[in-house]
C-alpha cells in the first residue's frame, strides 16, 4: 500500500510550473508544500478514480478531445499536460501518468502521442503498469478483459475522433475477466520483480 503522505521527493521528476495529483486522503507534508511553492507545482486535489490524462505535442489535440469525451461521460480526469502543441519529450509525460496511476493517486490513465507507442513503451517501464496501445475496439476490450491494462495509450495522429472515442468508451466499459487470465497477469507483473 502506498504511504498516504505527499514527500518533497514525490515532486521531483517534475519540471517547474507543472500540477500533481493530491488523492482524497492524502496529506503533504510541509516539506513538500515548501518545495511546491519554491517551484510554483500546484498541488491539485483530485477526485476519487480520477482517470490520469497526458499527452506530448503530436496528441495534443487528441487530447483535448478525450479530455471533452470524459466530460461527456461524466469521467473525472487529471490532465498532466501537455497544453499546447510546443514540442515536448513523450516520455516525460507518460512518466508522470504513470506514476499516477502505479501510485494509486489515479484509477486508471489515459496517454496520446502522434503514434501512441512511444507512450506505452515509456509507460510499461513503471512497475505496477500495464499499458496498452489500442488502435480500434477489439483490442480496447481485449487489454483490459484479458490482461487488465490500467493505462491505455493512443495514436492521436493515427485515428479519427470517431475511432477515439469507440475505444475510449470500450475500453472504459469492458472489466476485467475471469480467473484465468488473472493468473496470467501476474505472471506479466512477476517479471518486474526479477
Amino acid at each position: 500500500m502506498p504511504s498516504k503522505v505527499i514527500l518533497a521527493e514525490d515532486l521531483a521528476q517534475l519540471e517547474e510550473g507543472q500540477s500533481y495529483p493530491v488523492p482524497a486522503g492524502f496529506v503533504v507534508s510541509a516539506m513538500a508544500r515548501d518545495e511546491a511553492q519554491r517551484r510554483r507545482i500546484q498541488l491539485v486535489e483530485t477526485a476519487p478514480g480520477a482517470i490520469a490524462l497526458g499527452a506530448d505535442h503530436g496528441g495534443f489535440r487528441m487530447k483535448e478531445r478525450v479530455k471533452a469525451l470524459l466530460s461527456e461521460l461524466g469521467q473525472p480526469f487529471h490532465d498532466f499536460g501537455v497544453f499546447d502543441e510546443s514540442p515536448v519529450d513523450y516520455p516525460d509525460i507518460a512518466e508522470l501518468v504513470a506514476r499516477a496511476v502505479a501510485r494509486r493517486q489515479c484509477r486508471i490513465g489515459i496517454l496520446v502521442d502522434g503514434a501512441g507507442i512511444g507512450s506505452c513503451m515509456a509507460a510499461n517501464k513503471v512497475p505496477g503498469v500495464l499499458a496498452a496501445l489500442c488502435y480500434d475496439e477489439a483490442t480496447a476490450r481485449n487489454s483490459r478483459e484479458h490482461n487488465y491494462a490500467n493505462v491505455l495509450t493512443l495514436g492521436g495522429r493515427m485515428m479519427s475522433e470517431e475511432q477515439m472515442k469507440a475505444i475510449v468508451r470500450t475500453w472504459l466499459a469492458t472489466p476485467y475477466g475471469p480467473e484465468r487470465h488473472r493468473r496470467r497477469v501476474e505472471k506479466i507483473l512477476a517479471i518486474e520483480k526479477k
